[in-house]
């Protein structure tokens, strides 16, 4: 079977997707990017290559891919991860009389405001938004709301220009950076307060057949905020638990409002002081923060590789969940270069065992623009209390010092 893979840039993640479809029986593969070949050099031959200008331009990728096939043969699958492509690779497989999600699921998972009613519309708990298209409507917004308010662009990702607002004051300034207007309106929510979650879904012919989830400690905007803070993901062991059967409920039926049929997605959710959930967007991809890492470790499997085999072959094999897992992530103090890594000797003579995946920066290199920050560390466990306190002890004893 020929498959093309499309990404814009064959990033460290983009390139362990690469390596994992390659690597599937059966699978002759095609990639579509805007980086050379080179970066192919390492599979040899068994990677087919087309480089385009713009891989957000849907004339392009049909172009690309019907030069792969012509070289290559026929092409059976057009898929890829990143999220702002999602819309062009389904317009592109409705062109090409490919499988795989349509126009319209692929713009109710991107354009949030859309999600978001449509969600409502069908008694899926989640906040309450309005797509402002002049400040005055923003404003609007905000009185019936209460403040505070979520400001954000409707086809955002990984909380890109999301801001908290807490006045009148702050919410100009926020949409000074952003104007709404008709053609460019921006996404308000309630800010809800409680604990977030993700929960992590693979479906197959428009059957949610197996999740996961993971808590956040704090939640990512509170995060995105203080850039100092050094946060954690806890992939908890217990996720067929009663306590999280609300937001197993509300989730599949999120899935079918908004048109998934297979893949794997990510949605964010919380929940409220008072126990209630509200989803707060959903994304029809693999989820980022090293999430997909978490649930590798959590199974014994490679869930990138996973992940490829149901885009491909539209198949997965629900596995056991082994353990509790958990990320720290650790994020540059102060300004400039890191300068020194505080606290790693400490957490190995500690931690060791529990040990599965380190990245630390390197002596003299840039400070980070990612959320992830300068480096993380995972940890698993049969028991998830430990991970919890595992993380905990991570971020409280290691300090990435920049200067």
């Amino acid at each position: 079977m020929f498959v093309v893979f499309a990404a814009p840039l064959l990033s460290e993640n983009a390139m362990r997707m690469v390596e994992a479809a390659a690597s599937l029986e059966g699978v002759r593969l095609g990639v579509i990017t805007h980086d050379s070949a080179d970066a192919l050099r390492h599979l040899h031959e068994s990677v087919a290559h087309w480089q385009v200008q713009d891989i957000m331009n849907v004339d392009q990728l049909v172009w690309a891919t019907r030069e792969l096939a012509f070289r290559k043969g026929p092409v059976e699958r057009l898929f890829g991860a990143y999220e702002q492509l999602q819309v062009p690779l389904a317009e592109a497989r409705a062109t090409l009389g490919l499988p795989g999600l349509s126009v319209e699921a692929a713009t109710n998972f991107r354009d949030k405001a859309r999600m978001k009613t449509l969600l409502r519309a069908n008694g899926v708990p989640c906040a309450r938004h309005r797509l402002a298209k002049s400040v005055d409507d923003a404003v609007a917004f905000a009185k019936v709301a209460g403040f505070p308010v979520v400001v954000k662009p409707p086809a955002g990702a990984g909380a890109q220009q999301t801001f908290r607002v807490e006045n009148l004051d702050q919410m100009s300034r926020a949409l000074a950076m952003q104007v709404p207007s008709p053609a460019s309106p921006v996404l308000l929510e309630e800010f809800v307060r409680g604990e977030e979650h993700s929960f992590e879904t693979i479906s197959i012919d428009g059957h949610a057949i197996w999740h996961s989830l993971t808590h956040y400690y704090p939640t990512p905007l509170h995060v995105l905020e203080n850039p100092w803070i050094q946060w954690c993901l806890v992939l908890p062991r217990e996720v067929d638990s009663p306590r999280y059967d609300d937001i197993r409920q509300a989730g599949r039926r999120a899935l079918e409002v908004l048109g998934m049929t297979t893949g794997l997605t990510h949605m964010e959710w919380f929940r409220r002081v008072d126990g209630s959930i509200a989803i707060s967007e959903v994304a029809a991809r693999p989820p980022g923060a090293q999430i997909t890492t978490l649930m590798s470790r959590a199974h014994d499997m490679d869930l990138v590789q996973a992940w490829a085999r149901v885009m491909i072959f539209g198949e997965f094999d629900p596995p056991e969940r082994r353990y509790a897992a958990g990320a720290a992530f650790l994020r540059g103090q102060g300004q400039g270069r890191v300068n020194a890594i505080h606290g790693w000797e400490l957490v190995q003579r500690e931690l060791r065992e529990l040990i599965t995946d380190v990245k630390l920066p390197e002596h003299g290199s840039a400070s980070s623009s990612s959320y992830e920050g300068e480096g993380f560390v995972i940890v698993r466990h049969p028991e998830t209390s430990v991970v919890e306190q595992a993380v905990a002890r991570i971020v409280e004893l290691m300090r990435i010092e920049l200067s």
